[in-house]
């Protein structure tokens, strides 16, 4: 035993610069481990098959400079694994989930999205380089050697290391179904890519595609679908309800509950929407977890229109976007005739919106072509929501895009929003100020931004209420999804004032205005929900399609909601049984199995 180990672990191999190479690529490694666990959770460096893992995969990684002895190919090669680890931190900061192998086809959006990159930016990420560095400079110090029998002792290390691994992994049932465990864990979602690396992140993505056929989903999706009916069964409202036949929908990027019913130093931070909640003819639900996942602005359209959770993995948009998606746009149109338009900013390629804007049933797609670039907000600077609102009021109005009288769907996609939330000065309500020493300055600017969003929306709101169709027209005012992301709990930590303002949950506003049910609902509930509510406010109950969620007026609504980024349970679940909570965490992975299979093809929607 002596001579095996002076034979694999002897000072000649390893104190030498093949070693600095070596520590080198596992410094990297385990600097990836370090750097994406200060912002989600150090429990995977408990875990011993991290150590193992990451060590052997530093070995292989250095197996180019064992062959070529080139210290640049080394380096270079180095260089290309830490910009991909980088570049899946920097997805987790946002999404708190590892980057999807279809977004690397989209690295062409990237160029809308800069100043988010930069803000996702950490002074822990230093570290890559300079390791890099410091692994250099050792190197230079040690004279070159060549010990004996090199390659075959260090190729018989990598060899026992990989031996342990499997072994470790085949005790935990094989690595598919521990990997599997793990993101579907409330505790340990984000532990995947440290433990098993990202390498194991890409194996676990490609495995979870190839094991979930059709043949095996459907079954699944259908004994939870009756489950669903059984457990939760959607009701209709009482007739004494008059539903609405008009429905608008305003996505606000970013927006959180927590802004609305607030003050900073002594003045309302959105005192027009303050006025629309207390309004008698409106319905305010504050308590929405966002439940996006990697798709974010995009998941969210997927939640509200088909009532259906983001895909784990993969963003639907992208790679399913020929999928059958049942919606509220096509439940409209069945019922009423209705035609309906979507309104956004942005480049219809942006997360594919264009492809899916006809997915979902709309007849027409107005975006950043059809606006007149008049004022910017943001880096890269678009449409600012005022402008927006502004011009789409003018085309409603001149272009007669939506005669009164006749059923319409218009669904309105704000930008300002946006991180990093810089709001021009031009723009600023000067009898508004958000900046003091007591509130960080990111916060500062996402309050200003949610500040002047609120103001704008009087013109298209005002609007609608000049309207001899008002009556018969539902407002909803959502935000996409929560804005502050991995900020939260930091800029919590900032100040008392910075605590006492905004909220540890990732809750989205939930606003209706001439609603045919009134008041506030102040229990806790899910993105998931507002399609089977909306089936009920706009009496399309008999619709074949009532979503994965309950609707908020039906008495079995379970009272809490799943989080798609972190897996945890948010809401009260004392009344609730665990056969129930065990349905609800599933709903996530049927969804997937829906839209992966294009399962719903089958349902009779019309054209």
């Amino acid at each position: 035993m002596r001579q095996l180990a002076r034979f694999l672990f002897g000072s000649d191999l390893w104190k030498s610069r093949l070693g600095i190479m070596t520590a080198m690529s596992v410094m990297s490694l385990l600097w990836y481990v370090i750097d994406r666990c200060s912002f989600t959770t150090f429990r995977a460096l408990s875990d011993w098959l991290l150590w193992v893992n990451n060590i052997l995969a530093g070995l292989i990684l250095t197996l180019p400079f064992l062959f070529t002895r080139k210290a640049w190919i080394q380096v270079a090669w180095i260089c290309i694994v830490d910009m991909l680890l980088v570049a899946d931190i920097m997805y987790c900061r946002t999404y708190f989930t590892s980057i999807p192998l279809d977004s690397f086809g989209l690295i062409s959006n990237l160029a809308d999205f800069t100043a988010s990159i930069f803000s996702s930016i950490s002074l822990l990420d230093l570290g890559f380089p300079i390791i890099i560095v410091a692994s250099l400079i050792l190197y230079c110090k040690i004279k070159p050697n060549t010990p004996p029998h090199r390659q075959l002792r260090y190729l018989s290390c990598i060899a026992i290391l990989a031996l342990i691994s499997l072994v470790g992994i085949k005790l935990r049932g094989g690595f598919y179904k521990e990997y599997d465990r793990l993101v579907q864990s409330c505790y340990y979602s984000t532990c995947g890519s440290p433990t098993y690396t990202f390498a194991g992140h890409v194996l676990y993505s490609v495995l979870d595609h190839q094991n979930n056929s059709k043949a095996e989903l459907t079954p699944q999706i259908q004994s939870w679908l009756s489950e669903h009916q059984e457990m939760f069964p959607h009701t209709a409202l009482t007739d004494s309800i008059k539903s609405r036949k008009n429905l608008v929908v305003i996505f606000c990027e970013s927006l959180e509950s927590w802004v609305i019913e607030s003050k900073i130093n002594d003045k309302e931070i959105t005192p027009y929407l303050n006025s629309l909640i207390n309004d008698s003819t409106s319905f305010y639900a504050p308590d929405m977890l966002t439940q996006v996942a990697a798709g974010r602005s995009i998941d969210a359209q997927l939640l509200f229109h088909a009532g259906m959770l983001p895909m784990n993995g993969s963003v639907y948009s992208m790679k399913f976007p020929a999928s059958t998606y049942p919606t509220i746009n096509k439940a409209l149109k069945e019922k009423y005739g209705t035609r309906s338009i979507l309104l956004t900013c942005d480049k219809p390629i942006t997360w594919n919106q264009e492809i899916i804007s006809r997915s979902f049933g709309y007849d027409s797609l107005i975006d950043r072509r059809d606006w007149v670039i008049d004022e910017l907000v943001g880096n890269p600077g678009k449409l600012s929501d005022g402008s927006f609102m502004r011009q789409s009021v003018a085309k409603l109005s001149d272009e007669n895009l939506w005669q009164e009288g006749t059923p319409a769907m218009l669904t309105f996609i704000t930008y300002s929003g946006h991180n990093p939330f810089k709001l021009p000065d031009s723009l600023r309500d000067s009898t508004f100020n958000a900046y003091s020493a007591d509130i960080p300055t990111n916060l500062a600017d996402y309050i200003t931004m949610a500040h002047y969003t609120d103001s704008q929306l009087s013109t298209l709101i005002n609007y609608l209420k000049s309207r001899s169709d008002w009556d018969e027209t539902l407002v909803v005012i959502i935000g996409d999804h929560e804005g502050l992301a991995s900020w939260r709990q930091e800029i919590r930590n900032q100040s008392a004032e910075a605590e006492k303002l905004v909220s540890a949950g990732q809750f989205t506003p939930f606003i209706l205005l001439n609603s045919p049910i009134t008041g506030r609902y102040d229990g806790t509930f899910g993105q998931i929900d507002m399609y089977p509510t909306l089936l009920n406010l706009l009496g399309l109950d008999n619709y074949q399609w009532h979503g994965l969620g309950t609707s908020l007026f039906n008495q079995t609504h379970p009272g809490f909601a799943i989080s798609s980024m972190t897996n945890e349970i948010v809401g009260d679940t004392t009344n609730v049984s665990p056969s129930q909570i065990n349905h609800i965490k599933h709903a996530r992975s049927i969804s997937d199995a829906i839209i992966r299979t294009d399962h719903l093809k089958s349902v009779s929607l019309p054209d």
